[in-house]
């Protein structure tokens, strides 16, 4: 008890002053270590200031640039995605013609068909393979070709405009996503330190997706815009190769029928020259029938005439047969009644054997006129087939100037 009430030992005097040199250089010490610390901790503020500054500097100019580049694409794939549409809209118009002309086609070859179909409804010599039919069987031709050609043409264009709307399809979805694109680096080109809305992600470095080099993100809009370009050039040939088959088949349909609508021509007026002479032969022996049977007429007279001078030269001879004894002559009347009588039997022979031969003539005569009367006919139905039936038929839709069913698209 006695010992815890003892006072505290006490130092020397050179202790205390050890201790106050001791405190003094360890704050100068601590004072010292503090100012380099604080200088180091300016001059890294300093440099981590200014390199951040320098570094968003560059992140936002690399964003203009950025900005800039997919300005560049966007516009590009925008051009060209007008210039696919456009060509586009033009080759459907180019299909509406070719669609128009092939339907347009089917009416003539419908009409030529027919053509061919009537005159198989000719008869007699007139039923000939004559140069109408070579010419209506090579329009025939002409035009199924014709038909096949614009059906394949209209499939290409169809597969065309397949290929122009895919490359379209891919130049919209390239231009969506680079129209996001640009938002989001415009978003971000805006953000500046006092930016209210920005915040820590803790996700911010984390990759999403798979990334693309600048390469390949530059090849995959240029590939689009030359599948662009090479689909809006083959579309372009398509378009002129179409105009020129539209033209050339046009011309070559327009031509063949007017070979045929001359052929037509030549070969009704033969027909008609035909029946002219035909009709100028048939008169001739209806007149000849007419004389003839007035000839005939004639001959009948002239035997029955013959009849009183038999009964008398007859009836004489009798009379003098009965002449008694001696008178029984042979005398000269007697002799000139028997030559007479002979003389008129001749003579109704000779007129007899003219009858039959007039009325073999008169039979030769009536087949004529039959057979005149018949080739008249078989030219009247020709003429109806060729004049009425076909020429009107065609000329009412066929190769008219001021409405050809190919040229009027044109």
């Amino acid at each position: 008890m006695a010992r815890l009430l003892q006072a505290p030992p006490k130092f020397h005097p050179s202790e205390w002053d050890i201790a106050a040199r001791m405190q003094c250089a360890s704050t100068e010490s601590l004072k010292s270590r503090s100012e380099r610390m604080t200088a180091e901790s300016q001059r890294l503020l300093a440099e981590v200031e200014k390199t951040t500054q320098k570094t968003q500097s560059d992140v936002n100019k690399k964003l203009e640039q950025r900005l800039e580049e997919i300005k560049f694409w966007k516009q590009e794939l925008s051009n060209k995605h007008e210039e696919v549409v456009n060509e586009t809209e033009l080759l459907l118009t180019f299909k509406t013609r070719l669609e128009k002309s092939l339907q347009s086609c089917k009416e003539p070859l419908v009409i030529a068909q027919k053509c061919l179909l009537n005159r198989q409804r000719r008869v007699g010599i007139d039923l000939v393979r004559d140069e109408v039919e070579q010419e209506l069987v090579k329009e025939v031709e002409i035009l199924q070709g014709v038909i096949a050609l614009l059906g394949r043409m209209l499939e290409q264009t169809d597969e065309q405009i397949r290929l122009n709307r895919s490359a379209k399809y891919n130049l919209e979805m390239d231009l969506k996503d680079k129209f996001t694109a640009l938002m989001i680096d415009d978003y971000c080109s805006s953000l500046t330190n006092n930016t209210p809305d920005t915040r820590y992600t803790d996700n911010a470095l984390r990759i999403e997706g798979k990334f693309v080099s600048p390469e390949d993100w530059i090849d995959f809009s240029n590939i689009n815009v030359e599948k662009a370009d090479k689909q809006r050039n083959n579309s372009l040939a398509l378009r002129v190769l179409i105009d020129g088959i539209l033209s050339q088949t046009a011309n070559d349909i327009c031509k063949q029928c007017e070979m045929v609508n001359a052929a037509f021509r030549k070969r009704v007026k033969e027909v008609k020259d035909a029946k002219h002479k035909l009709e100028t032969l048939l008169a001739m022996v209806m007149d000849e029938i007419a004389s003839q049977e007035k000839n005939i007429a004639a001959l009948k007279q002239a035997i029955a005439d013959k009849e009183g001078p038999v009964k008398v030269a007859q009836t004489r001879l009798e009379a003098r047969n009965h002449r008694p004894n001696m008178e029984l002559c042979y005398d000269t009347v007697e002799s000139r009644l028997r030559s007479e009588v002979e003389e008129i039997k001749r003579n109704i022979q000779r007129l007899k054997d003219a009858l039959a031969e007039a009325e073999t003539e008169l039979k030769a005569l009536s087949r004529q006129q039959l057979s005149l009367e018949e080739e008249i006919q078989v030219k009247e139905n020709t003429l109806y087939i060729d004049e009425v039936l076909c020429m009107q038929m065609r000329e009412s839709t066929v190769c008219s100037p001021e409405s050809h069913f190919l040229l009027k698209f044109y």
